[in-house]
Order: C-alpha cells, then structure tokens, then sequence
C-alpha cells in the first residue's frame, strides 16, 4: 500500500496546480505538467514513473480521449474528414523531411535523422482536447479538423514507424513480410468501428437499461470504451485513438448525456491529472548542457513544422488566417505519441542510447509549449471559435 502516498500527494499537487493555472489565465494541463517536473527526476525526485504510474496514467489518457469522442459531432467530423486528412498529410511531411535533414548537421546517420523525423512526426491530441474542451471549440470546424487530422497523423505514423522497423530487419519489430497484415488489420479496425457505431453501441446501451446493476448504462459505455481502446492496441494503433471512437460512438445513442455526467468526475478526479503529470515525470536534465544547442534547435522545430505544416494544409482547404493558426497550433502536441514511438524505435536499435534522453526532453518540452500556443490561437479567433450549427 505505499503507493497511496505518492498517488495522494500527486492528486493534490495537480489539483492545486490546476487552480492557480487557472487563476493565471494558463491552461490547466501546464500546471498538472509541472507538477511532474517538480516532483520527478527532473528537480525533487520525490516521484518516479513507475509502473503504477503508468498504469493510472495511461487510464487516463483513454478516459480523456473517451471524453472527447462524447462531445465531438459525428457529422462534423465527417464534414470535415478531407481538411484533416490533408492537414495531416502535410503536418507529417514537414517534420519528417525538416527536423530529419536538420538532425543530419548534428552528426546523426541518415537512418537515425530520419527516424527523429518519424517521432516528430507524430501528434497527440489528448493535451490539444483539454485545451479545446476548456474554451469549449470541440464541437467547430477547427475541433474537428484538429481531431480527424491527429486520427490519420496516427495511422501515417504507425505506418512510418512499421516501414522503418523493417527495414532494420529487427525481429523484435514489425517484419518485412508481416507490414502488409499490420496494415490489413487496422482496415479491419476501422470497419469494426463503423460497426460499432451504427449498430453495435446503440444495441449495447439499450441492453444495459435491463441489467440489475446501478448506473450500468455507464457500465457499459466504459466496457465499449475498453474494449476498443484494447482493440486499437492490438493492431498497432494508440488505445487512445480507440477510446475516442467509442465516445463517438456513445454520443450518438441516447445515452450521451447521462454517461458525460457520469465519466467526467471519475476522469478527472484521478486518472487524467495523473496522465499530464506523468508527461513531467518523463523530463530528465542528464546531459541537458552538453546537448544544450540540438535540445533548442528542435524543440523551435518541433513547433513550427506542425504549426505551418498543419497551418498550410487548413489554409489548402480555405481556412482564413486565423483559423489556420488554431488548426496548426493544435497539432503541436506530441505528448504519449512521440514517447511511445521513440521508445519502440530505441527498443529496436532506431536511435543511439546517447540521444534517447535529449528527444524524451524536447518532446516534453514541444508538448509544454502546445497549449501555450493553442490558447493564444483560440484568444485570436474568438468570432471564428463557434459550434458549426450547419453540421
């Protein structure tokens, strides 16, 4: 039982953190963030990531991303599925082919440069939905390009990551000759997930109204919730990208209302704090001066390749100019995403141990600055920040 401890101390570091962000006019997410570097490796080390941690952290982020999904608009979503496939077509390319060519003049080999392309190419959008959530611009244009181009940003990314395991012929990764059914198995996926929002969500929530058990309707939508979150792991995707396809599928059943009510104080009272400051707990300063220059070079990069990648793919689609500013700095965040894919590519010899710890950093340190720049973005288009009633 002593990891109620440091669970207890975390809940009301984040919790008081989350107040005086807000007091300051900063998005709450940068003070749960900081609560970790505090309390980790980073400064105190009072706390480390341990697998507990983890555990509770990784919750959380489907729980977010769960939340989310509830209150997105499935028509918007597909109204705007053409901008979010090109914003991430073009937000991918950028920090691959940029931050990639840069990493060369740092003395990297051309396989590892281009692999620092791949983790930056990545995008996670649960910090962008706290965000979006907080001045309430889910449910606009912007919020549903922001969330169907971080859902294709997922797929490319697998897909470069899977291309690049190969080609280093890692057994450990994904093979050559097994590429071909990673990719059949997330089509897969996808089919099941317009199954289950059709037919399978709305069949499963009216049979919770007949079990004998309390609050089962919310029962039930955190079983479809884990279930895909589980299912979307399976096939090499982001349990994240799973738990936000089950809220959307929820949302559209009648049942949307009450399960919010009922997801949000379990969420927020533990597990998503808990996420946001496991990104801090993550931040180490080992070796931080001698790689002073390549942490700040690309941590610039890290933010303005998404920002004018994501930025000129809205503006492509005729999104004005502050629009585009939303869209792009909403793609900033790299978060879990880019952790993942840089540990799976340093399991499988991608990336040197001697530069695992400087990405790990500018990855957290990108992802700090995402909500800084999304509020600024959203301050700027508050005309343009609108529910699309047209959906």
């Amino acid at each position: 039982m002593n990891f109620l401890g440091p669970l207890c101390l975390l809940i009301i570091a984040t919790t008081l953190a989350g107040h005086f962000a807000h007091r300051l006019g900063i998005p709450a997410v940068i003070g749960e963030i900081l609560v970790g570097v505090l309390l980790g490796p980073a400064v105190f080390n009072v706390i480390q990531l341990n697998h507990l941690v983890q555990t509770f952290a990784d919750i959380g982020v489907v729980v977010l991303m769960f939340i989310g999904g509830l209150e997105s608009n499935l028509t918007l979503l597909r109204k705007y599925l053409r901008p979010a496939i090109i914003v991430a077509i073009i937000g991918v390319i950028f920090p691959v082919v940029v931050m990639g060519l840069v990493s060369r003049l740092f003395q990297f080999s051309w396989f590892e440069a281009l692999f620092i392309g791949v983790i930056f190419s990545a995008t996670s959008v649960s910090i962008s939905v706290e965000v979006l959530k907080e001045f309430k611009a889910l449910d606009t244009k912007e919020g549903a390009t922001i969330l169907g181009a971080a859902v294709a940003d997922d797929i490319i990314g697998v897909i470069l990551l899977s291309i690049m395991i190969s080609m280093m012929g890692q057994t450990s990764g994904v093979s050559q000759t097994n590429l071909g059914l990673v990719l059949l198995e997330q089509v897969a996926f996808f089919v099941g997930v317009f199954v289950v929002i059709k037919w399978g969500a709305p069949i499963l929530m009216r049979l919770s109204d007949h079990l004998l058990m309390s609050a089962s309707p919310t029962i039930m939508a955190i079983i479809i919730c884990l279930a895909m979150a589980w299912l979307a792991n399976l096939v090499g995707l982001s349990g994240a990208i799973g738990a936000f396809f089950a809220g959307v599928a929820i949302a559209q059943t009648d049942y949307q209302t009450q399960v919010d009510i009922s997801i949000e104080p379990v969420g927020y009272t533990m597990f998503i704090p808990l996420f946001f400051a496991s990104v801090g707990l993550n931040m180490t300063f080992k070796g931080f001066w001698q790689s002073f220059p390549f942490i700040v070079v690309m941590t610039i990069l890290g933010v303005v390749t998404k920002l004018v990648g994501c930025g000129l793919g809205a503006r492509l689609n005729g999104f004005s100019g502050r629009s585009n500013y939303v869209v792009g700095a909403g793609m900033i965040s790299r978060g879990e995403m880019a952790l993942i894919t840089a540990q799976i590519g340093f399991s499988a010899h991608l990336l040197s141990s001697d530069y695992y710890s400087d990405v790990i950093l500018v990855i957290i340190l990108v992802t700090m600055i995402a909500p800084f720049m999304l509020k600024d973005a959203i301050h700027r288009a508050p005309k343009l920040m609108v529910s699309d009633k047209s959906a």
